[in-house]
């Protein structure tokens, strides 16, 4: 199927962390005449146009976390637990952040109790069925999306480098295709969101064990061939594993939806560069827009 339309979903948290963090490290945060630190939502606009300028999108949106608490946590509390609040100088630029992607006429999706990977994947689905879709992200969960029709877009160090994925590359790099990175996380857990998979089992024995047996549907008809140790392993955290493989999955059920007539990407100058210079972004002209 061709397609003209060109849909970016940008994952504002993700572009909004890692520019703030990017300057953080050297105490620049921007701080304006009104007090108010910018580093990371000016870093931001950099990524976003930079992707944009890079990708050609017809369409843009950004969506959001709602909030530190999903239904993850109610199947499991101690989900993310492991990450401490964000910087005092950070806080402030979350609602700064929408308000400026705002004065770009681009729209601002999120739903209370889910992330924003699960509105990102609740749109693809819609937008794949007749548009190119780009997930802009800076985390390797989204590469279960991927799908024909949908890119991931992974922002490396630095700005304009990507590492782009689609369905293909995904699994002659993995071996596994991207709904099979799904089990791959409930058997070997993640750290950084806090959850433990199977205890013991990492990504290789794990990799393993889906290439030869497919999910873990397989892995569990099949127990009786594993290794004394894996099979342990295994049944010893059961419940766990099920209950990992919620955690892992995209929810693509939001309760989120935009037209695309919405998304159509037109910058209307005069309103950006009055918020440009609101916010006192120095030498935005030269450093953010290039279009």
């Amino acid at each position: 199927m061709t397609t003209t339309n060109r849909v970016m979903l940008v994952d504002g948290m993700a572009l909004l962390f890692r520019a703030f963090y990017a300057t953080a490290m050297s105490n620049y945060y921007m701080i304006n005449s009104k007090g108010i630190p910018t580093n990371g939502v000016y870093g931001m606009m950099k990524h976003l146009f930079t992707a944009i300028e890079t990708y050609q999108p017809t369409h843009v949106i950004c969506c959001w976390d709602m909030g530190s608490k999903t239904f993850r946590n109610d199947l499991f509390p101690d989900y993310k637990a492991n990450r401490g609040a964000p910087p005092e100088e950070l806080i402030p630029q979350f609602d700064l952040a929408k308000e400026v992607v705002e004065a770009l006429d681009i729209p601002n999706v999120g739903q209370v109790g889910y992330e924003a990977d699960d509105c990102m994947g609740t749109l693809s689905q819609v937008y794949s069925q007749h548009s190119q879709v780009f997930l802009l992200t800076g985390d390797q969960d989204l590469l279960q999306l991927l799908q024909p029709n949908v890119n991931v877009v992974l922002l490396k160090k630095g700005y304009g480098n990507y590492a782009e994925y689609h369905e293909g590359s995904f699994t002659d790099e993995k071996g596994i295709t991207p709904q099979q990175m799904i089990d791959l996380k409930a058997l070997m857990g993640d750290a950084s969101d806090n959850y433990p998979g199977v205890k013991g089992i990492g990504e290789k024995t794990a990799l393993k064990l889906l290439l030869k047996y497919g999910s873990i549907e397989g892995i569990l008809e099949n127990i009786e061939e594993l290794t004394k140790g894996q099979r342990t392993k295994i049944e010893d955290s059961l419940d766990m594993l099920h209950l990992s493989r919620k955690l892992a999955a995209i929810h693509c059920e939001a309760d989120v939806d935009c037209s695309l007539e919405d998304a159509l990407f037109y910058i209307n100058d005069e309103k950006m560069s009055a918020k440009f210079d609101e916010l006192e972004f120095k030498n935005w002209e030269k450093n953010i827009v290039r279009m």
